[in-house]
């Protein structure tokens, strides 16, 4: 049955099959949408139409590099195959499947070529929207607006996550996401109890959200008295979003909180009046030390 000499072969393709099918199946832990942990909305932000397109591109690329060797091998693979069954070797069939792996390896090529190009017209793209859109934030939030935001400030060997400057005070946030379990009804447990030196979460408990977010406060705060050159209010607070905080146990020196309403609750504890120059002084403190980070991943050498 000579037939058996092209079907047998296709036993040798499996393993290939199977590594696809793996390839394929993680293509879908590309997926960088994020839901809010308050109302599973998506959240967007600016540029999210380009953002989602280039999360697209990505895995395009992902899906082109992972199966291109797969599929170029499949050829050469089947036909050593070929050479264990195959009565005599036809050279006219290894050329074949020779020319079959060339058209594959430069099909896949120009597809990579093509994703290449696409992500970098698309990383263009939002860095322009990004940039029109922080222009545009100044609309509602000019320069000289009391309050300012700033993200992932460098610490001395950590970053902060946000530090929020406003006329009464200086506020440290640190973020923390916890997955929240199950009890055997299948409901979830939102419920964490804050102690002075610990988060009691449901079946578990951690100290060292608690102490990272106390080391940065103190941190800021001292390094805001030697630039500014007097004493600069900060209070410390632990964003637990998703969390229902019980705040019975706490101590006083930390604000921890389940995230919804951050804005409100800042805006609403006063520290100390923090006007005029001083105010300034931090903002422009803070400005520099954020650069810092900027400057970091400039000088970082890409591969």
């Amino acid at each position: 049955m000579a037939w058996l000499e092209y079907l047998l072969p296709l036993i040798f393709l499996f393993p290939l099959a199977a590594t696809a099918v793996i390839v394929v199946a993680l293509k879908s832990l590309h997926d960088a949408r994020v839901h809010s942990p308050f109302d599973a909305h998506p959240l967007r932000e600016p540029g999210q139409a380009l953002r989602d397109r280039l999360d697209r591109a990505f895995a395009s690329l992902f899906l082109d590099a992972a199966l291109g060797p797969i599929v170029v091998l499949a050829p050469l693979v089947y036909g050593m195959g070929r050479m264990l069954f195959a009565s005599e070797q036809n050279w006219l069939e290894w050329t074949l499947y020779g020319a079959l792996c060339t058209l594959l390896a430069l099909g896949f090529c120009l597809l990579l070529i093509r994703d290449y190009q696409r992500i970098r017209r698309l990383k263009l793209g939002l860095a322009c929207e990004l940039a029109v859109g922080q222009e545009l934030e100044r609309l509602i939030r000019p320069e000289a607006h009391p309050y300012h935001v700033f993200h992932d400030v460098p610490a001395d060997t950590y970053t902060i996550d946000h530090v929020a400057v406003t006329p009464h005070g200086v506020f440290v946030i640190e973020t923390r996401a916890r997955t929240r379990p199950f009890d055997a009804r299948g409901r979830e447990q939102t419920q964490v109890a804050v102690e002075r030196e610990r988060l009691r979460f449901p079946g578990w408990s951690e100290r060292r959200p608690l102490r990272k977010t106390r080391q940065a406060t103190r941190w800021l705060r001292h390094w805001l008295a030697r630039e500014c050159g007097e004493e600069i209010p900060v209070q410390g607070i632990l964003a637990l979003p998703g969390w229902d905080v019980d705040t019975s146990e706490a101590a006083a020196d930390l604000l921890v909180v389940g995230g919804e309403s951050l804005a409100a609750l800042i805006d609403a504890t006063p520290l100390a009046p923090l006007e005029g120059a001083a105010h300034d002084k931090a903002i422009q403190a803070l400005a520099r030390r954020a650069a810092l980070l900027d400057l970091k991943h400039l000088q970082q050498p890409s591969v």
